[in-house]
């Protein structure tokens, strides 16, 4: 059973922000079983090692699923209201949606749409990358604009909201 998790919920964070942490243990804390649902490829040693080290963070009593294109279906199937689940990450996500040349929009649309009627909680862990210089290329301005808009529509759809900066979480929604 998930105990006081809402429907809900967006952490957002700069890189090493903590945030990811910080969703773990809210999930942690709210229910004893727990999907973690990864958005991440492995395409370098650097990411083989920033993946083992979430989930040696993580430990045991997580189920997980790799999602980095599917991630409505991942929450569709596997949401329950006797378990909470994780997406990390949004942001990864979407550069898999562009890498892959998808159609952002009807996937964030797809995203939103199926929210309302999950079958439990969900707790989104997101990159913000929007307070920095404006990006030097095309593709490094279009990743930032579809992060932006998407953390837009989960932020205005979630329960709650947390920003994370330095290991400290500061709630702007709920």
């Amino acid at each position: 059973m998930t105990s006081g998790l809402p429907r809900v919920t967006l952490v957002l964070g700069g890189a090493r922000s903590g945030k990811s942490a910080f969703a773990e243990g809210i999930v942690e804390r709210a229910s004893a079983s727990r999907l973690y649902v990864a958005t991440g490829q492995a395409w370098d040693e650097e990411m083989r090692a920033r993946i083992s080290a979430h989930q040696g963070r993580r430990g045991e009593g997580w189920e997980t699923v790799e999602a980095p294109l599917e991630l409505t279906e991942a929450l569709v199937s596997g949401a329950r209201a006797d378990r909470a689940v994780l997406v990390d990450c949004l942001s990864l996500w979407v550069t898999n949606l562009m890498l892959g040349e998808h159609d952002i929009e009807a996937a964030f649309k797809g995203l939103a749409e199926a929210l309302p009627d999950l079958k439990g909680p969900v707790v989104f862990v997101s990159n913000e990358v929007g307070l920095g210089i404006v990006p030097d290329n095309a593709m490094a301005r279009a990743f930032r604009d579809h992060a932006g808009r998407l953390h837009q529509q989960i932020a205005s759809l979630a329960d709650e909201v947390h920003f994370v900066a330095a290991g400290l979480p500061l709630k702007m929604k709920g």
